[in-house]
C-alpha cells in the first residue's frame, strides 16, 4: 500500500482547475491586447521605463522576431497541434506543477491563436498583436510571457525529475495500476 504523498500524486488535477487557469491566462492576454488597441497608436513607441521597456503596437505576421512572417498559415497549423496535445495531455495529469505550466502554455497559445484565426487579414493568416517592446529588441505581448513562463516550468519540472503524473516515488506497481487507470479513459 502506498503513502498517503503517492495516493495524492496519483490524484488526477481537476479539470475545471486546468480550465480555470488557461481561461484566466488566455482571458489576460485578450484583455490586454483591447487595450492595446484602444489606447496606442500602431508604430508610436510609449515609454514605461525610457527606453528599456514601453509599449508600442505592432501586428506580427510571424513568429518572435516576426521570423518566417510570410508561413502565418504554418504558426496557426503548429497552434491547432499545440492545442490539441495540451488538451489531450490535461485528462492525465496528477502533479499540480505541471497543470499549472501546461495551462499557461495552452491559455498562451489559444491568445496567439485567436488572433491568427479572428484578426486581419483573414482567417488562419492573422496577425498576432503585439504591444510590449522591450529595448527594440522584440515586441510581443501577454500571451508571449505566459508561454516563455511555461517554458521555463517545463525545464525546470523535467530537469528535478517531476513526471507529468507527479510521483516522487520509484517506479514500481503503482506504475501498472496508473497504466491500467489511463487504458480505462
Amino acid at each position: 500500500m502506498g503513502s498517503e504523498a503517492e495516493d495524492h500524486a496519483r490524484t488526477r488535477v481537476p479539470w475545471w482547475a486546468i480550465a480555470a487557469i488557461t481561461v484566466v491566462t488566455f482571458g489576460l492576454d485578450l484583455g490586454t491586447k483591447q487595450w492595446a488597441l484602444s489606447a496606442l497608436s500602431i508604430g508610436e513607441y510609449v515609454p514605461v521605463l525610457g527606453e528599456v521597456f514601453g509599449f508600442e503596437l505592432v501586428f506580427n505576421p510571424g513568429a518572435a522576431f516576426s521570423f518566417a512572417s510570410g508561413a502565418t498559415w504554418v504558426f496557426t497549423t503548429a497552434a491547432i497541434v499545440v492545442t490539441a496535445v495540451l488538451v489531450r495531455l490535461s485528462f492525465r495529469l496528477r502533479s499540480w506543477g505541471w497543470a499549472l505550466v501546461l495551462s499557461m502554455l495552452l491559455g498562451g497559445t489559444l491568445g496567439n491563436l485567436a488572433d491568427r484565426l479572428f484578426r486581419d487579414p483573414g482567417f488562419g493568416v492573422g496577425h498576432v498583436v503585439d504591444f510590449l517592446n522591450y529595448n527594440g529588441f522584440f515586441v510581443g505581448n501577454v500571451a508571449d510571457i505566459f508561454i516563455v513562463a511555461a517554458a521555463i516550468g517545463i525545464a525546470v519540472l523535467a530537469f528535478v525529475g517531476i513526471p507529468l503524473d507527479g510521483r516522487t516515488h520509484a517506479p514500481g506497481a503503482a506504475d501498472a495500476e496508473l497504466a491500467a487507470e489511463d487504458g480505462n479513459e
